[in-house]
């Protein structure tokens, strides 16, 4: 008997009205998983007559979806079935994801980290849209953006790739993805894609930047005219360095850092006693033309000397103590390490909140010397730790007379030894401050948080020999053909700000003849310098001197202590 029109709305009753918001999730949830629903309401979706186009039915959400993305993205509705609602579309999506994840991973070996552009390096193929299957046409098709820090959860796939360009394939390269900590991963994609791999600094800390690298250039320039063809293993290509530990200092002065110990060879030290240290240029020409009297001094050379002072920070003041170089590469990195845990320990301090290492390395010894892979093991050992040191490899390309890194290394970076403890690596052209200023301050911004060694690869390079004494173009030659028409940091990052309209040409030229007059005179050239440093910040030797080295010494040692 045929069922009337009344018995059909009759038995179709429960399905409208209040009820069926209810009834469509019960739907949804039966499309998903038959098993999720009760088995009465599983027996009444199966006797639901089918259109025959697919084997399933789509479920309401799936169709919301799909005509939201047609309206963005302005395409004519297609006949809505299983097959054309999202497959095209969401198969596309993925292939978005993978990308926004390669540049993650690979970005960086696009990146112009070389500031001479003598890196031959094709770009991976994983970075261009057509490996996904992607085309131009797809440039403007709006997809969802993931975990992309981009401001929006979606954007055109123009802006996708635009912004992952800017963020990771400009002159900062990030390689993170090798950390097994999500957190840490997490932290530094959204450091790096919210500001697209470069904040916008004040025209004040531009200025700044710029004073910097003046007087690290500055020194150089006067000292190679003063003393000609002596020693002095100088920083020229490498200015950078300069701004770089001063903002190191400033910031971790910020979080409350009293003590900052360095260690580095000799490439670059006379700068850094002189431009961040605040040694007085007058000491180091003495020392130049002999004149400084020693009695009973180490014997040392000069590039060796170690250096202590103290100069203040936002936070207050900040004792900075240079480690004397035992001249054996690297040794000094472990020789750092102890001396901070002692401080450390002197100041309850196990968290390393109140005592920062910093160590510098040169690229060749980093890769090459063992030491290094022995002090990074210890980095996060309960008897060794110290809250994490922030590493800075001065780069200049040169493995003293090797240039071509497949002759020195069989890594593709100098810092990849650093993976073996998961540490992040930031790689920057020394020819952008900006950058190396960014870089700065989320390696000692990483530090603070999560206590770990971080590494800076400073890519420079070295505008003389070895020493002013050698002449380099006789085993590089085609690198100082570039580097001889290479413009200066400072020279390069003045235009910059004079084209800006920071700085206009008279201004960048007071600082070049500011810094050259205070070494006329031989004035302190930092700032910052405390002329009378706060003298609880500074170790108390006393206890140690006058004793004759044959004295016996009770050196037994608490057993409660002792198994703590």
């Amino acid at each position: 008997m045929q069922e009337s029109v009344m018995q059909r709305m009759w038995n179709s009753a429960h399905l409208s009205g209040g009820n069926a918001a209810y009834v469509e999730e019960l739907y949804e949830l039966y499309l998903h998983d038959p098993n999720a629903v009760p088995e009465e309401w599983r027996t009444y979706f199966q006797k639901l007559p089918a259109d025959g186009s697919s084997a399933t039915d789509v479920s309401h959400s799936t169709i919301r979806d799909h005509f939201v993305l047609l309206a963005k993205n302005q395409r004519r509705a297609q006949p809505v079935s299983a097959g054309s609602v999202s497959s095209e579309h969401e198969k596309k999506q993925v292939e978005v994801l993978r990308l926004i994840q390669a540049y993650r991973m690979r970005g960086h070996q696009a990146a112009q980290l070389d500031p001479l552009g003598l890196w031959q390096r094709p770009a991976p193929a994983d970075l261009s849209i057509n490996h996904y299957g992607l085309t131009n046409a797809d440039l403007d098709t709006t997809f969802r953006a993931g975990d992309l820090f981009i401001g929006k959860e979606e954007a055109s796939l123009r802006e996708i790739h635009e912004a992952l360009q800017q963020t990771y394939c400009r002159t900062i390269g990030s390689e993170f993805t090798h950390i097994v900590d999500s957190e840490q991963r997490n932290w530094f994609m959204q450091r790096l894609e919210s500001v697209r791999g470069r904040p916008n600094f004040s025209a004040d800390i531009q200025s700044h930047l710029l004073e910097r690298v003046t007087a690290a250039e500055g020194l150089e320039k006067y000292l190679g005219t003063k003393y000609p063809g002596t020693k002095r293993f100088g920083l020229e290509g490498g200015e950078s360095l300069i701004p770089m530990l001063d903002e190191l200092i400033q910031r971790s002065g910020s979080y409350g850092t009293k003590e900052v110990v360095i260690g580095m060879a000799h490439r670059g030290r006379l700068n850094v006693l002189v431009n961040t240290f605040g040694k007085n240029p007058r000491d180091l020409f003495d020392e130049f033309e002999g004149k400084k009297k020693v009695e009973l001094g180490s014997g040392d050379v000069k590039y060796h000397q170690g250096f202590s002072s103290n100069v203040m920070t936002a936070g207050g003041e900040v004792h900075l103590a240079m480690a004397f170089n035992p001249s054996h590469l690297e040794i000094v990195s472990p020789v750092v390490e102890g001396s901070v845990r002692a401080r450390q320990d002197r100041r309850n301090d196990p968290n390393g909140d109140k005592v920062l290492p910093i160590s510098l390395h040169g690229d060749a010894a980093f890769a090459g010397q063992g030491v290094v892979m022995e002090t990074f093991q210890m980095s996060q050992t309960r008897g060794f730790k110290t809250g994490g040191t922030i590493h800075i490899v001065i780069n200049n390309q040169v493995g003293f007379t090797i240039s071509n890194p497949l002759d020195s290394r069989s890594t593709e970076y100098a810092t990849d030894v650093a993976k073996m403890i998961q540490a992040p690596i930031l790689h920057v052209n020394g020819d952008d401050p900006e950058a190396v200023m960014f870089v700065t301050q989320l390696a000692i911004d990483y530090r603070m948080q999560f206590k770990r060694d971080i590494v800076i690869d400073l890519v420079c390079y070295r505008r003389r020999g070895h020493n002013e004494a050698d002449e380099p173009s006789g085993t590089q030659p085609l690198m100082y053909q570039q580097i001889t028409k290479q413009r200066t940091t400072r020279e390069l990052y003045a235009e910059h700000l004079i084209k800006t309209g920071v700085l206009d040409e008279a201004r960048v030229q007071a600082k070049v003849d500011d810094y050259r007059s205070a070494l006329d005179n031989g004035l302190h050239v930092v700032k910052s310098l405390v002329k009378e440093p706060n003298k609880e910040l500074f170790v108390d030797w006393r206890p140690y001197l006058g004793h004759a080295w044959t004295a016996r010494h009770d050196t037994r040692f608490d057993l409660k202590t002792l198994q703590e």
